[in-house]
């Protein structure tokens, strides 16, 4: 096997996003598409990676730490793009794969077979790889020999009905041996209506060289340029489809697979059941065992075995479950440390926080964690009971086996085994009501 460098073409402002930011720092499932990429490259043990960026790119430049950035002054064409990468790669001897940063989906097996045919023996010096959509639509074609060989690529525009006939169209992403690409992109010329660079231009070049040029097909889902918000939800949607799969073929029942969203990162364990409308953002980490009740947003977060969290359950980064630990509606977990067999059933919030081992915390019950000016720990020991609709004002503890009394507001630390109750005196007074409702009843007429 050869050494294998990147160029990863990046410098695209994105219009038709009509966004402020590049393009390719847009996200799918919480994550940059040029960080996807990146994360596919990196599978492949590249040697080198250059990202190509436009001049003022600073964001682009810090999201793809540490592979290396190349700028492209100015913006005239594919082929220019790459040129400025080339600088780089002085002296590398290997196989340079040519990537879109708008190109995020595109897999590492894809890839290993463009470069497996650029290391066999007597093998091609540019591979193009392309795709037989069910709508060949405006795409450039990939024109070949009847023995199979690359001859061509050739823009729609520029295409006649025989060629606009092909299936075959160019996804862009090439593989060229780097002993070659420097001349190959060198000879490349802007004497075109536009005035720029064209890489697949390549093609032509290599063939008139005596360099042999060759065509792999991968699927078209893998292979969707990000162009707009449109395409953008497209590409979520196909990464979705694609990790639901591979979580129930690993182990995971999703009752309703559609219904349910993952990031770039979520990790289940087995037997995991996720009922509907659940939605993971980043950094989850899901145990053994564990049902996800019906719509739950769960973010930052590591699940124990055998928990149980949801329906309409919250939990944001910094929540740490341990088994066995329940989390019920419309609770919501912030920062906080839940132990073994800890139970949060009903209506709270739970921030800043630890909650001992078995403790039980009762509905309506709040950790008022944050004094408007900075933030305070609640600790709850083992065992403890905290009644209803409890205030527990940081920083305070509870201490193992305290029982805290339903309507309490607790500022002081509670001991061991302790009861503590804070409510005000009860008022009753008999027969007052309907002396309030006649009263009334009379200033009225």
């Amino acid at each position: 096997m050869t050494e294998i460098a990147t160029i990863i073409l990046a410098a695209g402002a994105g219009s038709r996003m009509k966004s402020a930011k590049p393009k390719v720092l847009h996200q799918i499932a919480g994550r940059a598409m040029i960080s996807h990429l990146l994360g596919t490259v990196a599978q492949l043990k590249a040697a080198k990676s250059v990202v190509v960026v436009a001049p003022q790119m600073d964001d682009v430049r810090a999201e793809v730490v540490p592979a290396q950035t190349a700028v492209q002054a100015e913006a005239l064409g594919t082929g220019h793009a790459v040129a400025a990468a080339l600088p780089e790669l002085v002296g590398f001897s290997g196989t340079v794969l040519i990537l879109y940063g708008d190109t995020p989906l595109i897999t590492r097996e894809t890839l290993e077979k463009m470069i497996d045919l650029c290391n066999r023996e007597d093998g091609p010096a540019v591979v193009v790889l392309g795709f037989e959509p069910d709508d060949p639509a405006e795409y450039g074609r990939l024109v070949t020999t009847d023995g199979g060989q690359l001859s061509a690529i050739t823009e729609y525009a520029d295409a006649s009905n025989e060629v606009r006939a092909i299936g075959l169209c160019n996804s862009g992403v090439m593989a060229i041996d780097a002993d070659h690409i420097h001349d190959l992109v060198g000879a490349l010329s802007n004497e075109n209506s536009k005035g720029e660079y064209y890489l697949t231009d390549i093609v032509e070049i290599a063939n008139k060289a005596d360099l042999s040029c060759a065509a792999v097909i991968g699927d078209e889902d893998e292979l969707l340029g990000v162009n707009n918000r449109t395409q953008l939800a497209q590409a979520e949607k196909i990464a979705q489809r694609i990790w639901r799969q591979t979580a129930m073929q690993n182990g995971a029942t999703l009752i309703d697979p559609d219904s349910v969203f993952f990031s770039h990162d979520t990790v289940l364990g087995r037997d995991v059941v996720i009922e509907p409308n659940v939605f993971f953002g980043p950094g989850v980490t899901v145990g053994d065992d564990v049902r996800i009740k019906a719509n739950s947003h769960i973010e930052g977060a590591t699940i124990g075995d055998g928990a149980q969290i949801g329906p309409f359950a919250r939990l944001r980064p910094g929540a740490d479950l341990a088994a066995q630990v329940k989390v019920g509606n419309f609770v919501e977990i912030k920062k906080a440390t839940l132990e073994k067999g800890a139970k949060v059933s009903h209506l709270s919030y739970i921030g800043d926080a630890r909650i001992g081992v078995a403790a039980n915390i009762g509905a309506g019950t709040i950790t008022c964690n944050y004094d408007g000016y900075n933030k305070f720990k609640t600790d709850i020991g083992a065992g403890a009971f905290i009644g209803s609709n409890t205030a527990l004002v940081a920083p305070v503890s509870i201490g193992n086996g305290a029982i805290i009394g339903a309507g309490s507001t607790v500022t002081k630390s509670v001991e061991t085994d302790a009861l503590m109750v804070e409510r005000a005196d009860e008022i009753q007074k008999s027969g007052w009501a309907t002396r309030f409702r006649k009263m009334k009843l009379r200033l009225k007429k």
